[in-house]
């Protein structure tokens, strides 16, 4: 892969999962962690890439196609809940929010 071996991108990736995980558990806000989910879901690109470039197969191609295909609905629909949930309740800290309750 461009003279670049292939552990030196898996371990980006994995350095990247690691930090969307821990920020995804650490921070409350509910932006913040939707991006940090983001930044998962782009981890996961980057191995699928990859493997796909180092066994030379389109594999990987097609499931990073999907996984962003997912993750654009994922941004439409989750944006949309978090826009909805702050006009209801002002505050986008995840420990203040309690849907159960009126």
């Amino acid at each position: 892969m461009f003279g670049i071996p292939i552990g030196w991108y898996l371990t980006l990736s994995a350095a990247l999962f690691v930090l969307g995980a821990i920020g995804l558990v650490l921070r409350r806000n509910a932006i913040v962690m939707f991006m940090c989910i983001e930044i998962m879901l782009n981890a996961v690109n980057l191995t699928f890439i990859a493997f796909a470039r180092y066994h030379n197969d389109l594999g990987g191609h097609l499931f990073v196609f999907m996984v962003i295909a997912v993750a654009a609905a994922e941004a439409g629909i989750g944006l949309a809940l978090i826009v909805n949930v702050y006009r209801h309740r002002r505050s986008l800290n995840v420990d203040d929010i309690n849907l159960m309750q009126g």
